[in-house]
């Protein structure tokens, strides 16, 4: 009898298949990487690291792991990479409990204006809870203000500052967030889960020679399973000679048991996978997608957060269209286009009926969808928010989403 499971999941296939994604953090990983995913690695343990493992049975474990670890050192210029973390708020954690005691001082970009709830999201994340936190904000129009940071960071002069977003569509300047630690004498935390496939591709600077620690998740413009590294730089090491033995004790037995062999296999495929050419070529044509869709949006008569963007997303400012994010979101989804409503910066709606939308081209790219394509979307999302409450329409507009997809098929 068939497990009502894989019915489920059959259907998931299908919806994914007929449908487009452009939730910025998500993407389709390669048949290799759910292969390793899917493969006889789950069934082992593997507490501990290489040569130091707590259980028998790990001589093709260690050499897994060794592999994606090098692989990670290598495509990034580190001296060491941990691969271990489950996702990444557990590597977030693992730097931080590495490196302060509770009640020391860090300081992260508002979840309102584009950070992550583990950047010191007050009162209701580890972040905010167990950690003094003092939070950037962008200007007026969406732009980090790196002075306004730097007067903040001479004001709290936190032990750890933390640079990264999920909804910012601009270029971060790595090195001025580096010259603000070092001002302040604060560690510097770099959070690339958004932008690491576009920092290998040479599209968006990388954060290497800046920050002493790299975290990033390994799914979203990475096309890997959903894991985590945690990446201890050069100057890193020269701050902290002990650094990446403290980050390797943090992630394992500070905060979790056996590493996800399986996920780290896949890991190690994805890094394969990004070093070559058409990787490139595919961060590449992420920015290029993206710039395209916020153009022909513009055309169209869209408000733009920063008026455009640098990256793998953009925001939609909702308010002159006189729909929430949210509702926009759900005719989107009725129309086939899979987004998230998302709070705009000084958004004055709250955060459960914010004023946004987030588009991202990750997973669209992926598929092979080019810049024809992108304006062929945007002008499905102006016909769907236009027509919002018109299921007709949106189901028209689903159809013909459907006939594209067929084009572009999910390997």
């Amino acid at each position: 009898m068939t497990d009502q499971i894989f019915d489920l999941i059959a259907k998931e296939e299908k919806r994914q298949q007929e449908t487009l994604t452009l939730i910025p953090s998500e993407n389709y990983a390669a048949a290799a990487v759910r292969q390793a995913v899917g493969s006889v690695l789950m069934h082992k343990y593997a507490e501990g690291y290489p040569g130091k493992r707590y259980y028998q049975g790990n001589r093709y474990a260690d050499e897994i792991e060794n592999l994606t670890r090098e692989r990670a050192q290598k495509l990034f210029g580190v001296p060491h990479a941990n691969v271990q973390p489950y996702s990444g708020s557990p590597a977030n954690a693992a730097v931080y409990f590495a490196l302060l005691e509770p009640g020391d001082k860090i300081m992260g970009m508002a979840l309102a204006a584009g950070g992550h709830l583990t950047h010191g999201h007050p009162a209701i994340t580890f972040s905010g809870k167990y950690f003094q936190s003092a939070q950037y904000s962008v200007d007026q129009d969406g732009w980090l203000d790196y002075e306004a940071i730097a007067k903040l960071a001479q004001k709290h002069r936190p032990k750890l500052i933390i640079c990264g977003t999920t909804a910012y569509p601009r270029r971060i300047d790595f090195a001025k967030f580096g010259q603000i630690a070092d001002q302040v004498g604060a560690w510097l935390l770099a959070d690339i889960s958004h932008i690491v496939g576009l920092i290998i591709a040479g599209v968006h600077p990388s954060p290497v020679d800046d920050a002493h620690l790299v975290t990033t998740t390994t799914h979203k413009t990475l096309r890997g399973p959903r894991g985590a590294l945690i990446l201890v730089t050069q100057k890193g090491v020269q701050k902290d000679a002990e650094l990446s033995q403290k980050i390797d004790r943090a992630v394992f037995p500070g905060l979790q048991g056996g590493p996800h062999l399986h996920t780290i296999a896949g890991i190690g495929v994805a890094l394969r996978e990004a070093q070559g050419k058409p990787f490139q070529k595919y961060g590449q044509q992420v920015v290029s997608n993206t710039r395209v869709m916020a153009e022909e949006l513009i055309k169209l008569g869209f408000k733009l957060v920063t008026g455009g963007t640098d990256n793998h997303l953009l925001l939609l400012d909702l308010r002159p269209e006189r729909i929430e994010g949210k509702s926009a979101a759900v005719a989107l989804e009725k129309a086939g286009i899979v987004t998230n409503a998302n709070s705009i910066p000084h958004d004055p709606a709250p955060p459960y009926r914010p004023s946004g939308i987030r588009l991202g081209t990750p997973a669209v790219t992926t598929r092979g969808l080019k810049e024809p394509e992108m304006k062929q979307i945007a002008g499905w999302i102006k016909q769907a928010l236009a027509a919002s409450k018109d299921d007709q329409v949106l189901k028209k507009i689903s159809g013909q989403v459907a006939q594209l997809c067929r084009k572009f098929p999910l390997d």
